[in-house]
């Protein structure tokens, strides 16, 4: 077969995700505070680009030219002054000017104040203690940096080891202590690396797990709790079975623990108690993380006639300008080709952001619109009322895209008369009506759900079969999996689990 050359044509579509296009999609799903960092670049790049805060709007007072006069001659007064006669600065005629008493150089004196006079002794107790510069001086600017377990661990090592052999191997086993203050290497593998024996290892790790707070350097959990009780001696045998067999407490399997401790109910529920206190993350004290504060960027508020009103928060909305001025006056200035292009480039650039910004601020505000208008039963009445919501429904009900919407709600937050909430959160699973009325919403369920297991009694736990039955007759179509997964969802314990513990607490209250 003869292979040939021949002139085709043929016509296609495609969607074509041009850069500002792409950067628009982008902007759409930033966060608040990525935004802001965001534009601060933009605003760093772009000389036409201009932040406007509500403050540039303030006036600020001009100073009169008598004013700045007055101020040229005190200076000249101040200058002839230090020119003058070397007697008039002398000690003597200085004492004589000024009054040098030790009230008014220690004002602080008791009884100073009552010669000073209420005023006078207040502006010296506001007083700082530095120069001029101190003012608007924040006393957290100065605050001390946070304590580490690093350096609580360091400070104790170094007070509690006196030979220098036991002091490394000290700092080796800190090394390895984790973020809650667990000791996660192996005794044979820090000798090895020290050169040093075993039961040299140990008598150090002995010293260091009496530090504060007790349970450091604990291997697992049990002797972490075992450490905590040793400080307050309370690691009698009964609590020590007690600790051997947390498997059996996990479980609730209240009747083997107290065989295994011998004790009875009342001396069960103290020691439950005593383990509750306990802390099993004693390091987590010195972690330090920064919590990001959470901004909404919707507030919902109730408006007069009984509706909502739904407001963009001005404190996410950041506004930029584009200096139209400074562009024309530039551009009549440059004679070269590529200054022009690159100015052109930035007004361009300029325009586009502003245009953006607008476009994100107005979709946001119809995406949370269509929700609160969604949501409305939840608003007024709680979460039993909350519908089952999509993002399908939401964009077909303001004529937008799903991927659009999924954008809107990624890490937006609505402040409503009953919380502040991620927009997600909204959005919920249907859940099948047993009547063929109206779905329900996963997280009325789940509230449901709750309240029954918290109004259970010991002599009638729920099992998830039960609970389905009573779902089923208040209208609630619902799988007994889809019961045990919210279940388990919201850490709730199973029936057995949850009997066990009521009839222990019974039978001691009883």
């Amino acid at each position: 077969m003869a292979l040939g050359a021949k002139l085709q044509m043929r016509q296609s579509q495609s969607l074509v995700m041009t850069p500002q296009l792409m950067q628009s999609i982008r902007l759409l799903q930033l966060t608040h505070f990525e935004l802001e960092r965001f534009i601060e670049e933009e605003v760093e790049k772009n000389p036409l680009l201009e932040r406007h805060d509500a403050r540039d709007d303030e006036p600020v007072e001009p100073r009169s030219a008598p004013d700045i006069a007055d101020s040229a001659m005190g200076l000249d007064r101040m200058f002839e002054a230090a020119d003058g006669d070397v007697e008039a600065n002398s000690a003597q005629i200085m004492s004589d000017r000024l009054d040098t008493s030790m009230e008014n150089v220690f004002p602080d004196d008791p009884g100073t104040s009552d010669r000073l006079g209420p005023d006078l002794a207040a502006q010296w107790k506001s007083a700082g203690s530095g120069n001029g510069a101190s003012e608007g001086f924040a006393i957290e600017d100065m605050a001390a940096a946070a304590l580490t377990l690093g350096d609580h661990v360091a400070e104790q090592i170094a007070f509690g080891f006196r030979d220098g052999t036991a002091r490394l191997i000290a700092r080796e086993l800190a090394d390895s202590l984790d973020e809650i203050g667990y000791m996660r290497a192996e005794i044979a593998d820090v000798a090895a690396r020290l050169g040093v024996d075993d039961g040299d290892v140990l008598a150090v790790l002995e010293t260091c797990q009496t530090f504060d707070p007790p349970g450091l350097f604990a291997r697992d959990l049990a002797e972490c709790l075992a450490l905590q009780l040793k400080a307050i001696d309370r690691f009698d045998p009964a609590m020590a079975a007690m600790i051997a067999n947390l498997e059996l407490l996990a479980r609730r399997d209240f009747a083997q623990l107290r065989k295994l401790c011998r004790v009875d109910d009342d001396d069960l529920l103290d020691m439950l108690a005593e383990i509750r206190a306990l802390d099993p993350r004693p390091g987590s004290a010195f972690a330090h993380g920064t919590a990001d504060t959470i901004v909404p960027d919707v507030v919902v508020r109730a408006a007069t006639d009984g509706s909502w009103a739904v407001e963009l928060n001005p404190d996410t909305l950041p506004r930029v300008l584009v200096n139209q001025t400074y562009f024309a006056t530039v551009s009549k200035k440059v004679a070269n080709q590529s200054e022009k292009d690159f100015m052109a480039d930035c007004l361009q650039s300029a325009n586009w952001l502003a245009r953006s910004l607008d476009q994100r601020a107005k979709t946001i505000l119809k995406v949370a619109t269509e929700i609160v208008r969604q949501q409305d039963a939840f608003l007024m009445h709680g979460i039993r009322h909350m519908r089952p919501l999509n993002l399908r429904m939401v964009a077909d009900a303001i004529g937008m895209h799903e991927s659009t919407v999924s954008r809107v709600t990624a890490n937006k937050y609505m402040m409503t008369p009953r919380g502040v909430f991620e927009l997600r959160y909204f959005f919920s699973v249907a859940i099948a009506s047993a009547e063929g009325g109206d779905a329900h919403s996963s997280e009325s369920v789940r509230d449901r759900i709750r309240e029954l297991i918290d109004l259970e009694k010991p002599v009638d736990v729920l099992s998830d079969d039960a609970i389905v039955d009573i779902l089923k007759s208040s209208g609630v179509d619902i799988a007994r999996r889809t019961v045990a997964k919210y279940r388990e969802g919201m850490s709730i314990p199973s029936s057995v689990q949850r009997r066990r513990e009521k009839r222990a607490l019974a039978s001691a209250h009883g």
